[in-house]
């Protein structure tokens, strides 16, 4: 493989990292109503679980509220299940057309706790992306060994991805940053 290409892929494959890194954080509760926070919910819909936002209206009237209300009137018990045994500890409440979700302040303890988990998804990201340079370094290596690459190119191209590595990882810390703001603002 044409050490370029090989940049480009360890490329693609960093991105994707922090992308998932960044959908895992957008996904925590903050104390203010997002709909992201929903987004890993699933509604067994006629045997098919089905994502939350496919089975009807959601909206945040308020910063500590959400509303869903589900095109198919028979959903709402199912939805509000899927809510409750979800792992956001969320009280959704029905009124038979409507489920309000309130969400509650988050208390010190807690918001600690989430800053706790935060740091964790993004140093899994961190080590994912570690472990692309970990990759791409050793194939050149063989590369080198096997004479495909000159020295030369390959030393750039080591030195290409470890520049990748480092810009990815800083945007992961920034991407972390942003969200332990949002956790501990009050």
């Amino acid at each position: 493989m044409p050490t370029m290409k090989m940049i480009a892929d360890a490329k693609q494959r960093m991105d994707a990292t922090v992308e998932t890194v960044r959908r895992e954080l957008s996904v925590m509760r903050t104390g203010r109503a997002s709909l992201s926070m929903l987004d890993g919910i699933r509604v067994d819909y006629y045997g098919t679980p089905t994502p939350l936002s496919q089975v009807g209206n959601l909206a945040t009237p308020d910063p500590t509220l959400i509303t869903i209300q589900p095109w198919d009137a028979s959903l709402l018990p199912a939805s509000e299940k899927a809510i409750r045994t979800s792992d956001l500890d969320l009280n959704p409440q029905n009124d038979g057309k409507l489920i309000r979700i309130p969400i509650p302040s988050l208390t010190e303890e807690r918001r600690k706790l989430l800053v706790k988990h935060a740091h964790k998804h993004a140093e899994d990201g961190r080590i994912a992306i570690r472990n692309v340079r970990r990759d791409v370094n050793d194939h050149l290596k063989k590369q080198l060994k096997d004479h495909e690459v000159s020295e030369d190119d390959e030393k750039h191209a080591i030195a290409e991805v470890q520049k990748l590595t480092d810009q990815h990882i800083d945007l992961i810390g920034d991407i972390l940053k942003k969200k332990e703001a949002d956790i501990l603002a009050v």
